[in-house]
């Protein structure tokens, strides 16, 4: 039997579990080509290197000796081009390399929007390793008086504009944060979960400017940052401009292609593009057809690990459609827990109704969603305490009443013997506001009826 060699564009979660759940499955050759770094790395554990607290060499989660061992090949290099008719690639350094299949993971990249002066040193986004680099070059190190950059301007909010804002904090910066809408990642969180997330920001020393767009980056003669210039026409001093205005699918080496290209890669539930034997993972991949509740493009961790799992069924030859259920993930505000499962609108309409509840004195609190309609439970977005996945997963599949979801709201508690007390707290206060009685008989029996 001939051996059928495949070859992975990017090293990041999306086509790592790709090459290793292949492995496990088959025979294949299997080559990882990546131009970033020779080794798999944590991508969301960068901060914490930056602020001192891992060196590199401890988010790369596998030995270097591990990639040979399991007879996985890789290639620091750079794809320069694909041939779909030879079935080749044409690498940088390395020339060319054929393949039987081949799958694109690779990723996504900040999103720019061709600001004069963006192109000053100081300013850069914050999602690869050479980010990691251009930033340690751009601002003090810990301890440093002396350094010439004092102050940064992130453009953008939500999960990367914090962590940025953390960072640079880290370092002593004075950090302001512009927010072209009326409040913080606004379209995401509510606006009662925004006001608060903003306040905390501020008291950790975040200036977030609301309602405020950038026009321009200034030059200080140099070639360096010295300001920015926002739309109504007033100057902020920094020297470093952080851009996080969110991150598009990296395929522009593919424009002009056979591939077919519409903001990210288009591919069917199968991960499977137009061309036969090339395939999609990942943040690169934009789906032909989302599942209900889900986005044609998704760029977060869990997703390309998912669709790395499945791609990996369907080349060892046991095809696998990608599936992945209700929408869920996780993030950090400074020391203030997120996570949200299904749908939860930024503004609710006449399809989604809103019950807010904040614990008093504390950051703890939680907003949940139903149709006002029929009463089915679409999500929940929980900030300062822990959930547990597996509860609202089954729950949001089975399209449970709301009131039965807060009724048994104790089983999803991930913190129980911490926060004991804040499930009673919303039980009691969700039939009080809403009239709708918690011990709601749903048509279907409760997942958790023993």
């Amino acid at each position: 039997m001939v051996q059928r060699h495949t070859v992975i564009i990017g090293n990041g979660i999306a086509g790592i579990t790709t090459a290793r759940h292949l492995r496990k499955l088959s025979q294949n050759r299997i080559t990882v080509i990546s131009s970033e770094t020779p080794y798999f790395f944590s991508r969301t554990a960068l901060m914490y290197v930056y602020m001192g607290h891992m060196k590199f060499e401890h988010i790369k989660p596998y030995e270097d000796w591990f990639w040979q061992k399991n007879k996985i090949d890789l290639l620091h290099d750079y794809v320069e081009a694909i041939d779909i008719h030879t079935k080749s690639l044409t690498c940088r350094q390395t020339g060319t390399l054929a393949y039987d299949d081949l799958v694109l993971a690779t990723g996504s990249k900040s999103s720019f929007f061709d600001w004069p002066g963006q192109h000053l040193k100081g300013v850069q986004g914050l999602f690869n390793y050479q980010d990691l680099q251009q930033l340690e070059e751009s601002t003090p190190a810990p301890g440093e008086k002396d350094h010439p950059a004092k102050q940064a301007v992130i453009v953008g909010g939500g999960l990367i504009g914090i962590e940025l804002a953390e960072m640079l904090l880290y370092r002593k910066m004075e950090v302001t944060m512009l927010v072209r809408e009326g409040f913080f990642w606004g379209n995401v969180i509510t606006e009662n979960e925004s006001e608060i997330i903003s306040k905390h920001a501020d008291y950790h020393g975040v200036r977030i400017r609301l309602n405020t767009e950038m026009k321009e980056i200034l030059d200080d003669g140099n070639g360096k940052v010295s300001g920015i210039l926002t739309q109504s026409g007033e100057t902020i001093p920094c020297q470093v401009v952080g851009i996080t205005t969110g991150v598009r699918p990296n395929v522009d080496f593919l424009r002009g292609s056979a591939i077919e290209i519409n903001r990210g890669i288009l591919a069917d539930e199968f991960l499977q593009t137009n061309i036969p034997d090339i395939y999609a993972v990942g943040d690169c991949v934009e789906l032909r057809n989302p599942l209900p509740g889900r986005r044609a493009i998704e760029p977060v961790w869990y997703t390309g690990r998912m669709m790395g799992e499945v791609l990996a069924m369907t080349l060892a030859g046991k095809k696998s459609g990608y599936r992945p259920g209700p929408w869920f993930n996780s993030a950090k505000f400074f020391d203030i827990e997120y996570q949200t499962y299904g749908v939860v609108q930024p503004i609710p309409d006449d399809q989604q109704k809103h019950w807010f509840w904040k614990k008093a004195d504390q950051n703890q609190f939680i907003t949940v969603a139903w149709n006002p309609q029929s009463g089915d439970f679409q999500g929940i977005n929980a900030f300062g305490i822990r959930l547990k996945h597996e509860y609202f997963d089954r729950v949001l599949q089975l399209g449970q009443h709301v009131s039965q979801v807060i009724g048994s709201i104790e089983q999803a508690n991930f913190d129980a013997e911490f926060y004991r007390k804040w499930p009673d707290e919303v039980k009691k206060t969700f039939t009080g506001e809403t009239g709708i009685a918690i011990n709601y008989k749903p048509k279907r029996k409760s997942i958790f009826s023993r």
